[in-house]
């Protein structure tokens, strides 16, 4: 489908935010996504989980969470950005469920929980660790309650009457255990260290190891291209703060030395 190949290249361009409209088809000028950086999603609406039950974003919150919007019966790009989540929490220590939450929302209002349930079971068996089932949640829902939170995360996308499919980009939102919008991560592979980091920064430190704490000194997100980049200056920074540190061990060890052959 011709807008399928734009979709594609914006998306995976990771400018798909940036690039003008004045240019592109006419359905896709709606189209892209807006970064709500600190926006709170409405943690309210209501859903359907992939069991059939009734369930509001609430219930998901208290941890960080990795937000996708997507459809599950896309063709395409939306089993692109579930599978590129796949692949980075599996190279993660920290485990969906425990640390974090993983949801998923479809806004296509006609697919049900069924469909949710049958794509949870291949995610489910992908991650391949204990309790995977309480990390990974796939939603279904109202056309009212999925519009009101791609907007709340700005998330744009377009139906397409003619080929019967939506016209989107592709990202990934991790938003804070209080429901704002800390990172996105754009196309369809997310590094783990950078969704690491993301996960960590949202959590306020609250999750991760010491080391991520010197990671996160060094690199800094930037929301131009949705990565984490090195900083420089903090690098050199610790190199010298380290420096010294081995020095004045040095020193001290030399120091008990010469005072013992005395």
């Amino acid at each position: 489908m011709k807008y399928l190949r734009w979709c594609a290249f914006f998306a995976c361009s990771g400018a798909f935010a940036q690039v003008q409209t004045s240019w592109r088809p006419a359905l896709l000028r709606n189209v892209g996504i807006d970064q709500r950086m600190g926006a709170t999603i409405p943690d309210d609406l209501p859903f359907t989980d992939e069991s059939g039950s009734s369930v509001t974003l609430h219930e998901y919150l208290g941890k960080p969470v990795i937000l996708a919007l997507v459809y599950y019966q896309c063709p395409s790009l939306c089993n692109m950005v579930l599978n590129g989540i796949l692949r980075s929490v599996k190279n993660l220590t920290l485990t969906a469920g425990d640390q974090y939450n993983i949801v998923a929302v479809s806004f296509d209002p006609r697919e049900t929980s069924e469909m949710a349930a049958a794509k949870k079971v291949s995610y489910v068996k992908g991650y391949n660790r204990e309790g995977a089932e309480h990390g990974w949640h796939l939603l279904t829902g109202p056309e009212a309650s999925s519009k009101s939170l791609a907007d709340a995360v700005g998330f744009h996308y377009a139906y397409d009457s003619i080929n019967n499919q939506f016209a989107h980009g592709s990202a990934i939102v991790i938003l804070t255990p209080e429901g704002r919008v800390a990172r996105y991560f754009y196309g369809i592979d997310y590094p783990a260290r950078d969704v690491r980091l993301g996960l960590v920064e949202a959590a306020d430190r609250n999750i991760g190891s010491p080391v991520d704490a010197v990671l996160l000194y060094c690199y800094h997100y930037d929301p131009s291209n949705g990565k984490y980049g090195m900083v420089i200056m903090n690098v050199l920074r610790i190199a010298g703060f380290l420096t010294v540190a081995s020095l004045a061990t040095f020193m001290i060890i030399m120091f008990r030395r010469d005072v013992k052959v005395t």
